[in-house]
């Protein structure tokens, strides 16, 4: 091994470029070509191994994951932070499901945040995600509510904020660490959504312990560009179901149209929400058209 390598963290993705935090300080990189030609580009949160060289780095070595996400693009997530609001925009259930389903698909523990709730306090959203088993948190980047009971949670974490364009998680960032005076958009009144004020993926410090990394927003139209779970998997995704796998009256129910469902009677007894039955089902329905050889 090379004695010049230094290992690293990368805190800043931009077109082409990685800024990698170091015991030295910050490195900007570049990524080495034989890294793109095995599809292993760098992510945000990525350890990774880099040279240096008339003050220019080059990031030499990826260093093992234990998981990472297309949407958002980062690496080594210790908790995702979900955002959602009942008011401007409005989240749909949804969007919150299909990310929850790809956190829960690598074992990646998933925080709901509620945001704008001196606007709405999201009743509904709350009552919903909590009977799901996930810890939910009711905030206000206005008020200041949840935000530190947000700090003790993601406390010693590298943690992913993530959710609808204009939900709020740069306002919410700026609560946690004034000193990063983060630009926040506003709401398109007509359009019910926000504009895109954080374009790449970047971790901010709290303290020598705690990363958050602040994400693009996305709206419904981008879940197609999310990850994909093979069928197979989903339903060990949603941890609400967990109670009644194996219950089913056929072992390879897919809990769908099949008798003796253990799940389907679960939602029809009020024991599962609904709104988190019909987001399996779409979920099913996108999981049915991957083969698994698709994903290698």
């Amino acid at each position: 091994m090379r004695n010049d390598l230094q290992t690293g963290r990368i805190v800043r993705s931009l077109s082409g470029f990685y800024d990698v935090l170091t015991p030295a300080g910050l490195v900007t990189c570049r990524a080495r070509g034989i890294l793109r030609k095995t599809d292993s580009s760098p992510l945000t949160g990525d350890m990774v191994q880099i040279t240096v060289e008339k003050g220019k780095g080059m990031v030499e070595r990826i260093l093992p994951r234990k998981n990472s996400f297309v949407r958002p693009a980062v690496a080594n997530v210790d908790a995702l932070v979900i955002f959602a609001a009942n008011v401007n925009p409005v989240t749909e259930p949804f969007l919150i499901d299909r990310v929850a389903a790809i956190a829960g698909d690598q074992e990646v523990q998933v925080i709901l945040c509620v945001n704008k709730s001196d606007l709405d306090p999201a009743v509904d959203l709350v009552r919903i995600y909590k009977n799901a088993g996930f810890p939910v948190i009711s905030t206000s980047a206005e008020t200041g509510e949840g935000v530190e009971q947000l700090r003790q949670m993601i406390q010693g974490k590298l943690t992913a904020f993530t959710g609808n364009s204009g939900v709020g998680k740069s306002s919410i960032l700026n609560r946690l660490c004034p000193a990063l005076e983060l630009p926040t958009g506003e709401v398109s009144e007509k359009l019910g959504r926000g504009r895109h004020t954080t374009r790449h993926v970047e971790l901010y410090s709290l303290d020598d312990e705690t990363f958050v990394a602040d994400t693009p927003g996305f709206s419904s139209f981008d879940t197609d560009q999310m990850d994909v779970i093979l069928k197979e998997n989903l339903q060990y995704a949603f941890p609400d179901f967990k109670q009644y796998i194996g219950k089913c009256q056929f072992h390879d129910c897919s809990h769908r149209k099949e008798p003796g469902c253990a799940v389907a009677a679960a939602v029809r007894a009020g024991e599962l929400e609904e709104s988190r039955y019909d987001s399996y089902l779409r979920l099913y329905e996108k999981s049915s058209q991957i083969k698994q050889w698709e994903l290698k």
